[in-house]
């Protein structure tokens, strides 16, 4: 793997030859990853996998026209065609007024942030396969485990590079070190499956093994002989694991691209009170560890911790530079780019602050309800915000969990799930994003 000097130095030669062959501006973006997976199933070594990959993308402008390619051949004379071949298509382009690079006097200027997102520690593959081992016998060893899917161990190194004509170049690198195991608890028509994992950047920040297993193994059997529920309007709770898809649904509504297309749900909402008072949401790109953290945006603009939900109120909107210049406004430092292809937005580490109340606080008033385990399907109208998804988790009944259910659908509206919102005081920072147990009253609940 190339050293991050490398890395930054082939990102701006890319663009350097872009600006000789004719281009008004230009930027690259460098990416390389290498990893190893370990995976086991029932006691047996299935697979160990090494991948290494690199890809560059180059984006070119002729005046308002322009054009993104990108390769992972990195053999000069390959780099060579596709400056060429980049600026060819840019000047067959249609023009876009709001297409361009960063506001210049915008771009990070300095030393990176450090994030300590790279581990110098390299397990072997030996030590991978002990995990995995370790990890699916503890899932195997829970009572009324009946198979395996098996458990698995990895650990990837990776490095970003970008570099545009105009005065950025940064580069930065990550590692991520993970363990998991997924396993089946009944049998025929009545088996049930389920998983548990943890990933992070620093191997001894890892959760332990033995612990990750048993939790699988606990999750599936907790799963069996599932009942039916009547259809009606229950409060629900989301679990921590699925509960930050609801996350996901409000920032898709606020990313700039969807503003400007007018397509989002949330197109009227700004400064409005979409949340309770008490609730806060953040997005910190500069967590040191995080799972998603970065020194800098897709654009090369700096980045910062900002409250995209400031005591229930919807501050703003996400916006890379074109959908920030479409909508009269100023980039955010959310841009992200992948290797081809105009930038979007989107964010890094997300977080729902906790409340008050633990999660038996949360639901001892309940006479019925539902606690959700899983979310299936992907029935949300970005534009309306109607929410309808398929579910399966565990009856509520007067304030304490009872047995599994299945097969049920849960619906409502966005706007009206988020009014109706309460977070628990049990959040992890565990993901990249990250949510407390969260309450919903008023959702309608169909059985199967």
């Amino acid at each position: 793997m190339l050293s991050l000097e490398e890395a930054q130095s082939r990102a701006q030669d890319l663009v350097s030859a872009a600006r000789r062959a004719g281009a008004d501006a230009a930027d690259a973006i460098y990416a390389c990853n290498a990893s190893t997976t370990v995976a086991v199933r029932l006691g047996a070594l299935e697979d160990v996998e090494r991948s290494e990959g690199e890809e560059i993308g180059l984006r070119v402008f002729i005046g308002q026209r322009s054009a993104s390619i990108a390769a992972s051949d990195m053999n000069p004379a390959t780099l060579g065609t596709l400056v060429d071949r980049c600026i060819a298509m840019a000047r067959e382009a249609p023009e876009d007024p709001y297409a361009g690079l960063a506001p210049q006097d915008r771009l990070l200027r300095g030393t990176l942030p450090a994030l300590d997102l790279a581990d110098p520690s390299d397990p072997e593959p030996a030590l991978l396969r002990e995990r995995a081992l370790v990890v699916e016998e503890a899932a195997r060893a829970i009572s009324g485990v009946t198979n395996s899917e098996g458990g698995g161990a990895s650990n990837g190194r990776s490095q970003v590079a970008l570099a545009t004509s105009h005065g950025f170049a940064g580069a930065y690198a990550g590692t991520s070190h993970s363990t998991w195991a997924s396993v089946l608890a009944g049998s025929g028509a009545d088996m049930q499956r389920d998983h548990a994992s943890h990933s992070v950047r620093h191997l001894d920040d890892l959760e332990d093994p033995a612990a990750i297993g048993a939790r699988a193994g606990e999750r599936a059997v907790a799963r069996l002989n599932p009942a039916k529920v009547e259809s009606g309007v229950l409060p629900i709770l989301f679990d921590p694991r699925i509960g930050s898809s609801v996350l996901g649904h409000l920032i898709g509504g606020m990313v700039g691209p969807a503003i400007a297309r007018r397509s989002s749900f949330l197109l009227d909402s700004l400064g409005e009170t979409l949340f309770d008072s008490a609730i806060t949401i953040i997005d910190d790109p500069l967590r040191p560890r995080g799972m998603r953290s970065r020194p800098f945006d897709g654009e090369g603009l700096p980045v910062a911790r900002r409250a995209l939900i400031d005591k229930g109120v919807l501050t703003g909107w996400l916006m890379d530079s074109a959908s920030a210049r479409q909508l009269g406004l100023e980039p955010t430092g959310h841009a992200s780019r992948g290797g081809s292809g105009a930038p979007g937005a989107g964010v890094t580490n997300v977080h729902m602050e906790p409340g008050s109340a633990a999660p038996t606080e949360l639901m001892a008033d309940i006479k019925r309800g539902i606690y959700v385990t899983e979310l299936i399907g992907m029935g949300v109208n970005g534009v309306t915000g109607d929410y309808s998804r398929g579910a399966a988790g565990f009856l509520i009944e007067d304030g304490a969990i009872t047995g599994p259910v299945s097969e049920i659908t849960i619906a409502s509206n966005l706007k009206d799930m988020f009014r109706a919102l309460v977070p628990a005081n049990d959040l992890v920072f565990r993901y990249g994003m990250n949510v407390p147990t969260i309450r919903i009253d008023g959702m309608t609940v169909a059985g199967g």
